[in-house]
């Protein structure tokens, strides 16, 4: 790892700056452009996209290969992966993106001041956004969106795993943005910089408004720790699912086993399983065992082990309780009570996801009210922590920080304001420079 006191590369830092003032200057038009003309290109990009496999998947299919070469797990490559299916769906979300209200010039709030004075707090784009993330394609599309119909530029660093989806996919945009008589310059990469690139752009102060990381633990930390510019954290997902003793054991299955293999190596999957001790004879072996049939490797606590019968269940640590398994295998721990299952979960919590099963109003109420956390969800998968699935059309990531934006991030995440006041002469002061009795400078 390196510290801020660790010189970057000059050429590559005055090249991410260059990208930086153009990406800068784009943004200036973008900000100008009217609803309708941004969903237009929108919806141009989405039809572009769906016409794009020829040059996306082969690119794909290189950064897989190479993933593979070099042993990088499963669910990275899962995380990596896309197809035709996968292609149509990002292009969806592009539309899904363009269907929803602009947040440009949005008055949040205003009043008119007893001395006349009105003002009104108005959203603004941001500026030029810097996305740093890893292996998720799909992150480049949506961010462009998400920028382009917030009125921001932005300037992608997706990572070497992805370098040739990530290469393929701009320039579909920028081929785009062209058509539609827009600067390119409004959605560009840094990837050719390295890791170099991504140290350039968290120092580009004054040129950058705001970095959003989106990736593992380590990435975000390093982010957090180097930037100098603003950074919006997102946050890994150690996600729990408590089940209470007044659950319905039917949902308890379902949304046990969605939370876990729906898809594992995602930030909204569940990693720990909690259960009461009322249900360790009667419903836990049926939950190990749903999830164990799925392939899911277990680490459980000493009672989750006594009551696992011939499921195998190996012993769990401090260590993988607090661990993001990204993949099928997940912890498990009998509490006693509510207030046990809220003390392992602020314990380990990343303040992702999580989710209570039960039929005890006043238990989800405690839950709702006492989870720290961004999403907190009662009788539900936590995989519907995903901006798509709230209705955003995409998310550029999700926010576990408790500043100005928390949970899916979207299109109003993606704006700041500004304060218009607007008045007929008024001022602060007593003197009146039009005022023939005021006392005169010359007097």
């Amino acid at each position: 790892m390196t510290d801020e006191t660790t010189p970057v590369d000059a050429a590559v830092t005055a090249e991410v700056e260059r990208r930086a003032r153009l990406a800068g200057e784009a943004g200036r038009v973008l900000a100008g452009l009217t609803r309708a003309r941004k969903d237009a290109v929108l919806h141009a990009l989405a039809d572009a996209l769906d016409t794009s496999a020829a040059e996306v998947l082969p690119a794909n299919g290189a950064d897989l290969a190479a993933g593979r070469e070099i042993g990088s797990p499963e669910s990275l490559l899962d995380r990596l992966r896309l197809d035709e299916s996968r292609l149509a769906a990002i292009a969806q979300a592009v539309r899904d993106v363009a269907a929803l209200p602009d947040p440009v010039g949005d008055v949040v709030r205003g009043s008119t001041l007893p001395n006349g004075l009105q003002i009104r707090q108005v959203r603004v784009p941001m500026g030029v956004v810097g996305m740093i993330y890893e292996a998720r394609p799909n992150v480049t599309v949506d961010a462009a969106a998400l920028a382009l119909k917030s009125g921001n530029s932005v300037l992608l660093r997706g990572g070497s795993a992805a370098a040739r989806s990530n290469a393929a996919l701009v320039g579909v945009v920028r081929r785009v943005l062209a058509e539609q008589g827009l600067p390119q310059d409004a959605v560009a990469s840094v990837d050719d910089g390295g890791r170099e690139a991504a140290r350039a752009l968290m120092r580009a102060h004054g040129l950058v408004d705001v970095i959003i990381p989106r990736g593992g633990a380590g990435l975000i930390a390093t982010v957090v720790r180097e930037s100098i510019v603003p950074v919006i954290e997102t946050g890994s997902g150690n996600c729990h699912v408590y089940v209470d003793a007044a659950a319905d054991h039917a949902k308890a299955r379902r949304i046990v086993v969605d939370a876990k293999t729906h898809r594992p190596s995602v930030c909204n999957a569940a990693e720990t399983l909690l259960v009461h001790a009322d249900l360790a004879d009667s419903l836990l072996p049926v939950l190990l065992a749903d999830l164990h049939a799925r392939g899911v490797r277990l680490h459980g606590d000493d009672t989750t082990r006594a009551h696992a019968g011939d499921v195998p269940v190996e012993p769990a640590t401090e260590e993988l309780y607090d661990t993001e398994f990204h993949g099928l295998e997940m912890t498990i721990a009998v509490v006693d009570s509510l207030d046990a299952a809220l003390d392992h979960v602020r314990r380990y919590t990343t303040g992702h996801t999580e989710a209570i099963v039960t039929e005890d109003r006043a238990a989800a109420r405690r839950w709702t009210g006492e989870v720290g956390a961004a999403v907190v969800v009662v009788n539900a998968s936590t995989r519907f922590t995903d901006g798509s699935e709230f209705g955003f059309g995409a998310e550029i990531g999700i926010s576990t920080q408790k500043l100005h934006a928390r949970g899916p991030m979207a299109l109003p995440e993606l704006t700041t304001t500004t304060w218009i006041v607007e008045g007929d002469g008024q001022t602060r002061g007593d003197d009146d420079p039009t005022d023939a009795a005021a006392p005169h400078a010359a007097r």
